[in-house]
This record gives structure tokens, sequence and C-alpha cells, in this order.
């Protein structure tokens, strides 16, 4: 805009009149709706590389979940102990992934994205490092723990980071493009695991790869990133506002802002427990966790049906897992067309969320997830050929996919305001499922078969598939009737 005033903090004194006209009540904000100093305005390549970076920063703490399921042998070997105790390992970082997200959530509302992502994800290679010299048990599960407690971080801060710099009609094809990040790691990691396991290497080069990948990646973002947290930006700019022009009254609203440990507290330790209690909310995140649960069970199921029962070699039978992430990206292409059908109904409301246009891929999905899960369950005896499990697996990573991302998406938007709790309380309850299940499945697969154990899967699966049409049908009215969620009405 020709008339706009941009002010910058080289202002000088006699400049200061024109900062008094232009931020009435000394308050700070962004010049104008074009205001390049707005991240929603940034070059659409700095939001590309912003993203792609957060996503494989993202990608390679989810790969180290998994990675690790190709050593429970050698692990247990080495230290003389069961392979269930081995296998805590990855349930451990799992937990932490769960813990994370009240630590980091309020935190990053307080003091930005970058920094509260980057500096515990640099711990958290540390603590991989760590896992790679143990010389105890002791030492991998407690490493391996705060590895995940440190580098959930970026799982929980990056898709505030997807709101800081899209729109609201591209943020769903960012957010599809980052969620794939997210499920593609620990596709991805049984196989690189399952390579340097069977090589000179060892087990212990699955942690230190990881260390060096991460750090590598912290490198790249302290070189492309920067931040995204608007409130803080504009307090940092009020700050270089007041130094130049000596006018103290100059402030941004998030200095205003006298946050208590009760705000905190109540915002992510108490009501995403109270909202759990709202049936859209706990549906929802039982659904999506659940779905989670079977992508880490299958860390476990996949090395029994392909290494135990078909005697397939170490990295060969990690190879299936290929298949599951050729069924997360064609997800990722029925989300991204969806999104279409979601902003045409975006643009009927008035620019006004529309939840229940988010649920069509999870009508969909939930179908071809227990699809899958039987398909694999009744195809695994090994004098049937390999062929239908593996289809069954691509149908599951598909089913899985959609899922997760429709029903993440729907709380987002029926919550609102309220949705950073509604969040926590899914990543909450998604990472005590995926670090519960890989503790129970080696025993449950053993006594009951890769059959009937994933057919118990598939039948709760198919228990779970009308909760998507239930909210699609009634969704409007029960949001209309809900403390956190009736405004999105």
């Amino acid at each position: 805009m020709s008339d706009q005033v941009t002010i910058t903090p080289e202002m000088a004194f006699d400049q200061k009149p024109t900062i008094d006209d232009h931020y009435p009540d000394h308050l700070v904000t962004f010049d104008g709706p074009d205001d390049p100093y707005n991240p929603m305005n940034w070059p659409f390549r700095k939001k590309f590389i912003t993203t792609i970076a957060y996503g494989l920063t993202t990608c390679w703490i989810t790969l180290a979940s998994a990675i690790f399921a190709a050593a429970i042998e050698p692990v247990s070997a080495e230290f003389d102990v069961n392979t269930e105790t081995s296998a805590a390992a990855t349930s451990l970082l799992v937990f932490g992934f769960g813990l994370g997200p009240l630590i980091w959530g309020p935190l990053s509302e307080l003091y930005g994205r970058k920094w509260l992502i980057l500096i515990p994800y640099f711990i958290a290679a540390v603590f991989s490092f760590g896992t790679a010299t143990a010389k105890d048990i002791q030492t991998v599960l407690i490493t391996r723990f705060f590895s995940g407690l440190f580098g959930s971080a970026p799982v929980t801060i990056v898709g505030g980071v997807m709101a800081d710099i899209w729109a609201p009609h591209q943020l769903g094809n960012a957010i599809v493009a980052y969620g794939v990040t997210i499920v593609g790691g620990p596709t991805l990691g049984p196989i690189i695991g399952g390579a340097l396991c069977s090589s000179s290497l060892g087990w212990r080069w699955t942690e230190y790869l990881t260390g060096i990948v991460m750090m590598a990646q912290l490198g790249v973002d302290l070189l492309v990133i920067d931040e995204s947290y608007a409130p803080i930006l504009l307090s940092r700019k009020a700050h270089k506002l007041r130094l130049h022009t000596q006018d103290w009254a100059l402030h941004a609203k998030h200095e205003e802002w006298d946050v208590s440990f009760k705000e905190l507290h109540q915002k992510y330790f108490i009501r995403p427990f109270q909202m759990m209690a709202t049936p859209i909310c706990f549906l929802m995140s039982l659904y999506a966790s659940f779905v989670y649960g079977i992508l880490y069970a299958n860390l476990e199921s996949f090395s029994i049906e392909y290494r135990e029962v078909r005697q397939w070699g170490p990295v060969v039978s990690t190879l299936p897992f290929i298949a599951l992430l050729i069924g997360i990206l064609c997800a990722a292409a029925v989300n991204v067309y969806n999104n279409k059908y979601y902003r045409k109904r975006l643009m009927e409301n008035g620019y006004r969320a529309v939840p229940e246009a988010r649920l069509p891929p999870m009508m969909l999905g939930g179908i071809v997830f227990t699809a899958g899960q039987f398909l694999f369950a009744w195809t695994s005896s090994p004098s049937i050929n390999y062929w239908p499990s593996i289809i069954g697996i691509g149908l599951t990573g598909l089913g899985f996919t959609t899922i997760f991302q429709s029903a993440l998406g729907y709380l987002i938007d029926t919550f609102t305001r309220y949705s950073a709790s509604a969040v926590a309380a899914n990543t909450f309850m998604r990472s005590m499922f995926s670090g519960a299940f890989p503790l129970f499945i080696i025993p449950m697969y053993h006594k009951l078969g890769v059959d009937w154990g994933t057919t118990v899967f598939g039948c709760i699966a198919a228990v779970l598939i009308p909760v998507p049409y239930l909210f699609f049908v009634w969704g409007k009215r029960i949001r209309g009737r809900g403390k956190w969620s009736k405004d999105s009405v």
C-alpha cells in the first residue's frame, strides 16, 4: 500500500509523534496487513523451506522412536535380558513423547517456537549418544526416555508453526505434508535399523546415526529457520522501538500477559483431561490413539511375521514397512484431495471452520484400515504367498493416516481457542497407546499367533468405524452443547 507507514526500530527521537500516531495506546502491532515482518506474509519460498526443515526435524526424532526395534534381539543378548525388557526402550521413548507436550506446549506460548524446539532437540540428540555408549540396560532405558521427552518438542510445537505461517486455505495441505514426516519416520526406522544391526556396525550405530543426523539437522535449522510466533516477534519489535525512541510506554500485547502458573496448569494439565470427558475429544482421541498404537505394534508384529514365521533375513524382513509408507503417501493424496472439498465448504460458511468437512477421509479410512488388518491376519500363514499380507499392510498405512490426520483436524476445528488443550489431550493418549502396545505385542502374538492376534485388532477397528459417521451426522448438534466446542457452531 503506497500510503502505509512502516515503523522501524532505527527511528530517531524527532519521529516520536509519528510513532504515537501510528501506535494508539502505545500498543505495537504489525504495520498493516502486508507487513513483511508478519510470518503470514513471508515469501512462499521461506514458508516452504521452514516447513521442510521442521518436517525433517520431526522426522528424525520419530525415526529414532522406531529404529531401535531392530536392536531388541542384539541388546537382549548383550545385556542378558529378555526381549520384553529391551522392547521397553521403544515404549519409554514414546512415553516421553506423551509427557513432553505438558512442558513444551506452555513454554512455547511464553518464549516462542524456534528455541523451544531446537534446544530440547539438541538435548535429545545428546541422549541418543548416551544410549549408543550405554554399559547396561538401565542406561539404555533411561536415556531413551529422556530422548523422547526432549525430542517431543518439535512433535508438540511444529503444528503451531504451520498455523503461524500458512493462511487457513493453505494450512490443510501444509499439515498433510508435515503429517507425512511424523508417520514416515516410524516406517523408515526399522528398515535402517535392520540394515545397521545386521552389519558389522552393530546395534549401537542405530543410536549413533540418529544422534549424528539430528545434530546435522540442527545445524541446518539454525541457518534457515526464523522465529514465527507473532506475539514474540511483536515483543521484540516493541523492545527495539523503546530503545531507539526512548518511549518506554511502547509495548506489545504479549508483554501485557501476566502469566501465572495456575493459568498454564489449567490449560495444559487440567483442561486436557477435563476435555477427555467430552464425547468428541474422547472418541476422536481414542480412535487416533488406537491406530497409532497399531503403527508401533507393527514394529514387533512384522518382525514376528516375516522374521520368525516366514524365516526372512534381518534386513529383508523389514522391507514390508515400505508398503506401509506407500499406503501413507496414498493417504496424503486423499487428504490433499479432501482439502479442496474443505475449502469449498469453508467459503460457503463465510470462512468459518467446518469441522465435519474434515471427516470424509476418516470415514473411508476406517473401512480400509479394518480391511487391511483382516487381510494381514488371514494371509499370514507361510503356506500363503506373502503379497496379500503386504497389500494388507499398505491398506493399513492408508487407513491409519487418513484416520489420524482427520481426527486431529476435527479436534482443532471443533475446539477453536481451546484447541491447544485438545491437541495436548490427543497427544498424551496417543503416546500412551503407542508406548503400551509394543510391551504386550510380543507375548500376545507368540500366544495367539499372528492371525488371531491381528484379528483382535481388526475387530476393535471394526467397532470404531462408526465414530466419524456419528460426528458427520450429529457433530454440529453435539458441538453446540459442549462447553468448549460451542464456539465452533
